[in-house]
């Protein structure tokens, strides 16, 4: 699994001109999957993500977690993030898992996101979305469950 995880100000992700995903400060994550992904890497990257801390205290070092602040999370499929472009000028996304493999783990993520007590809102799996951020910092991280550690 692979994420890219912004902290945002707010953001919102919206089909067909409508809002169906919203929230304040917290973590904007777009979330893909590949085919050799398992639920064990789904829990392993939703215990990572959700105790980073990465927003500021009173000193301006990260030092505060999601739950320290009340943040919330917005999860966002995106297949993309296993997109090859070594080749030619389009990318391929062999690599990107079926929606059968697929969307069970990034419901799985969600699941696990929200029992560990975070409003947790989401995109539309598979649709075409509009996605708005307003990023905090800007800090952007790209974290693989391939390079997480045991």
């Amino acid at each position: 699994m692979r994420a890219v995880l912004t902290r945002v100000k707010s953001a919102s992700v919206a089909v067909d001109g409508k809002t169906i995903g919203q929230i304040g400060q917290g973590f904007l994550i777009l979330l893909g999957i590949t085919h050799e992904d398992t639920e064990a890497q789904a829990v392993k990257l939703a215990d990572k993500l959700v105790g980073l801390r990465i927003f500021e205290d009173e000193d301006g070092k990260m030092n505060r977690g999601l739950e320290t602040v009340g943040g919330e999370i917005l999860v966002v499929s995106q297949f993309t993030l296993y997109g090859n472009c070594r080749k030619g000028r389009r990318p391929d996304f062999l690599a990107a898992a079926r929606p059968e493999v697929a969307i069970p783990l990034y419901e799985k993520f969600v699941a696990l996101c929200r029992e560990k007590g975070f409003h947790t809102e989401t995109g539309e799996f598979g649709a075409d979305m509009l996605v708005q951020s307003v990023n905090d910092g800007p800090l952007t991280l790209i974290v693989d469950t391939d390079q997480l550690s045991s």
